[in-house]
């Protein structure tokens, strides 16, 4: 991780049109940010897409980068943001997953009580991770996938310390009262 003074000396000179600074921000940055789409999408090819997508963006987007200290909140934003457009692009083929009966899922996966059981876990998760929001989604994944703490997330979504812990502590009695 890159130290904070050295972060906005290497924005400054990316906005100049510095690639090897942009390079240097971006090597700092890479494997939270494979991290964060991985946990979100499941899928190390749509992760790798999507943090190219992020990276083309932001390095030509660099100049509507207000605050320099903001670097790592604003490229994180813009993945997340990423991340929601791919999502929604699957929304389609999700909604059908779920709406599948668990006899649909047995046929597909290997005979026997474990499969069927996993298959109807997989059900009910799926149906309890689609009563969340977006924002709600992208907490509890960062949480428990990605192991970031409360502050990490914070930093990442620009909110609150306590405002995250509150939506992660909402989004699970959500999800447990879908399961209940």
């Amino acid at each position: 991780m890159i130290d904070n003074e050295r972060q906005i000396t290497l924005v400054r000179l990316a906005r100049s049109g510095d690639a090897h600074a942009f390079a240097e921000l971006y090597e700092g940055i890479y494997k939270d940010l494979y991290k964060a789409a991985l946990y979100r999408l499941g899928n190390p090819e749509d992760a790798e897409n999507v943090v190219s997508d992020t990276v083309l963006d932001a390095y030509a987007g660099l100049d509507r980068l207000r605050d320099e200290n903001a670097f790592r909140g604003w490229i994180f934003r813009i993945l997340s943001n990423k991340i929601n457009k791919v999502i929604k692009n699957y929304v389609d083929k999700r909604e059908h997953e779920m709406a599948q009966s668990i006899e649909d899922y047995s046929e597909v996966m290997p005979s026997g009580e474990n499969s069927t059981k996993t298959a109807e876990d997989r059900v009910l998760i799926d149906q309890a991770f689609a009563v969340l929001s977006d924002e709600e989604k992208e907490i509890v994944t960062m949480t428990v996938f990605g192991e970031y703490d409360s502050g990490e997330i914070a930093q990442f979504m620009k909110l609150n310390r306590n405002t995250v812990r509150s939506k992660y502590s909402r989004a699970l009695a959500k999800m447990r009262a879908c399961l209940a």
